[in-house]
């Protein structure tokens, strides 16, 4: 079914619903800076359909997104490049854009998947600013909303420049739109602006006067699908990664997605676990040279690795890229627990000093972040089963799933979802080549744990 059988209605600009009296100008961090040259961050919502008519419904996410811009006000401006280089998130009030879209030839039972199918590629018109690199918020809105509305569900999506959202701070907006929507007077979760962190520096990121190119071309075909793991699956993953020994949670209680580690007295996490399973897999459905070397890159929150701690919800960038590297010889020749002990003492080691130390090398070197698959060799791993996606109840339910726009993939891109039963259940939304995607789908060591 071709994108065209989405058609938009409207388009128009929403501005928040209170003026800040005192303006906070952002100025983006040694964390915000390279997601310059990222594509804004796409992620939605398939919502069961409301029991309103469409003139109200669209009325209602109108004015509830005003009303969060209000708690929000970074995200109704622009971004602005001072006399000496250095970017900041003007909050000038120029507002958002919102986009009321109509497909009714779909229907949610497309969107949900039947098992092991690909994701149809018609459904990425279901966000605004593709190909759009977060520079472009120097003309452009930082913040895009489309609701389409569907045969018998409603999708609503978000697309936010990534120079100023991480995904803590992406899905903390998002909560807090369908909080006010559904009638909430006080919002649960309010964003700390503060910009007297670490991350920030007086260096300057460079650009040309055309701005920053994309790390990845883009044009390679590309498969996409979301693989479901239940709780249950889960645990006997994680009990091989850890040898066999018993894991926290394993008898139904515990938390299956805490931190962890053997060689500090605690467990290789149920995450970590699946990290390890999927670049065994991935690597061996590439068939890669046995020297090849491969890299496995987790995105790690830092706002609780630093000391003293970031605020929960500071607002912006607090993340950086661990990679993990191996010969194809060494995944593949040893079991799981060698590949996943590797990916957890990576994490465990990312302390304080460890974020800070990524801060000075970037100030002496300042760069964009290099995103892509340029040897053939990576997977990066991005979002994460801990946000709280499933949080967004408009007023009519809980979502019925989670999906992403085109935004940002390339071959070895995976991104991690909670499941919906929730539980400690995962959602991989895994983008490969397509020879590497058949290669994926007859790798029973990866798919037995599949639902």
């Amino acid at each position: 079914m071709p994108s065209s059988c989405i058609a938009v209605v409207s388009k128009c600009t929403v501005y928040p619903e209170h003026k800040s009296p005192n303006p906070k100008h952002l100025k983006l961090s040694v964390s915000d800076l390279p997601m310059l040259s990222c594509q804004y961050i796409q992620k939605g919502v398939l919502l069961p359909r409301p029991p309103l008519d469409s003139p109200d419904l669209i009325s209602l996410l109108k004015l509830s997104l005003s009303q969060a811009l209000s708690h929000f006000p970074p995200l109704a401006g622009r971004l602005h490049t001072d006399t000496q280089g250095h970017v900041y998130v003007s909050s000038n009030g120029e507002g958002v854009e919102f986009v009321h879209a109509r497909a009714p030839g779909l229907s949610s039972s497309l969107l949900l998947l039947p098992p092991r199918a690909d994701v149809p590629p018609y459904f990425r018109a279901f966000f605004q600013y593709d190909h759009t690199l977060s520079y472009a918020g120097h003309s452009k809105p930082l913040l895009a909303v489309q609701v389409t509305e569907m045969g018998d569900a409603v999708f609503v999506a978000c697309t936010m420049n990534h120079a100023v959202v991480d995904g803590t701070s992406f899905w903390n907006f998002f909560n807090t739109y369908a909080e006010i929507c559904r009638g909430v007077k006080r919002i649960t979760r309010v964003p700390d602006f503060g910009r007297d962190t670490v991350f920030d520096s007086p260096e300057v990121l460079r650009f040309p006067v055309s701005g920053p190119a994309a790390t990845f071309s883009g044009d390679a075909p590309i498969r996409e699908k979301i693989f479901h793991f239940r709780r249950e699956a889960i645990v006997k993953l994680k009990s091989r990664a850890n040898n066999g020994k018993p894991c926290n949670g394993a008898n139904g209680g515990g938390r299956l997605n805490g931190p962890a580690g053997l060689k500090n007295g605690t467990e290789i996490s149920c995450f970590q676990s699946l990290c390890a399973q999927l670049w065994r897999s991935v690597t061996r459905a590439r068939k890669l040279e046995g020297r090849k070397t491969t890299t496995f890159r987790m995105a790690i929150n830092c706002r609780h690795r630093l000391e003293p701690r970031l605020e929960t919800l500071y607002f912006g960038n607090a993340i950086q890229s661990i990679p993990t590297v191996a010969t194809a010889a060494e995944l593949l020749s040893r079991d799981l627990s060698w590949a996943a002990d590797r990916l957890h003492q990576n994490v465990v080691a990312h302390n304080d000093a460890t974020v800070r130390r990524g801060i000075r090398e970037w100030e002496s070197n300042p760069r964009v972040f290099p995103l892509g698959n340029f040897d053939g060799a990576m997977i990066t791993m991005g979002s994460s089963p801990r946000f709280p996606m499933y949080d967004n109840d408009f007023g009519w339910g809980r979502p019925l799933a989670v999906r992403s726009g085109n935004a940002n993939k390339f071959d070895g891109k995976i991104s991690a979802f909670p499941g919906r039963e929730g539980n400690g259940s995962i959602d991989l939304e895994v983008v490969l080549a397509p020879e590497t995607m058949a290669g994926l789908e007859k790798d029973m060591e990866f798919m037995q744990y599949v639902s």
